[in-house]
């Protein structure tokens, strides 16, 4: 028995939600991780979407419209994106893929991409295509794959030339 198997009644509860207009799903991760750089990756994860479908067999699960994922403070919003859950007795995140003017937002920072990937088991955030960061304090960095490791609070840029801008501060 799988965990979608097993959670039916639950997740047929969360597909009824769609036909009423909107969509919502609420899931815990559980993991070992630890919160680095201000941000709890063991916090539960809220979604919302205009749609929801379950693909039992694939054990994921796609939203779709005016996607809006929380968690704790971080947030990331996209046009779609695909949810996949690890087999098992209980559901589970893997990592959620991000496609349509993806959006990932955490205090003062912004990462943007055409698709953004959320590794929950590596506590890793990849933006691909035109991504960019961009601060409060007016750095920026841009190219056409970035990386945000929550485990070390670091971030890199690759994928043909790297550009940014580093704020200087004020001498007085």
């Amino acid at each position: 028995m799988n965990a979608l198997t097993a959670n039916r009644p639950f997740l047929r509860a969360v597909l009824a939600l769609s036909v009423a207009g909107t969509a919502a799903l609420a899931v815990t991760t559980r993991s070992d991780a630890q919160s680095f750089g201000g941000h709890n990756s063991n916090a539960p994860v809220d979604y919302s979407a205009d749609r929801i479908e379950l693909q039992d067999k694939q054990d994921r699960v796609i939203l779709t419209g005016n996607v809006d994922v929380k968690q704790a403070d971080l947030r990331l919003r996209a046009a779609r994106t695909i949810v996949d859950l690890a087999s098992g007795s209980s559901l589970k995140l893997q990592r959620i893929t991000a496609s349509g003017g993806v959006v990932v937002t955490r205090g003062d920072e912004l990462a943007t991409g055409d698709v953004g990937i959320y590794d929950f088991n590596k506590k890793i955030i990849t933006m691909v295509g035109n991504a960019s960061l961009k601060r409060g304090n007016g750095d920026t960095l841009r190219g056409g794959r970035f990386v945000i490791d929550l485990n070390t609070n670091t971030s890199s840029a690759s994928g043909g030339r790297v550009t940014g801008t580093f704020s200087v501060p004020k001498q007085n």
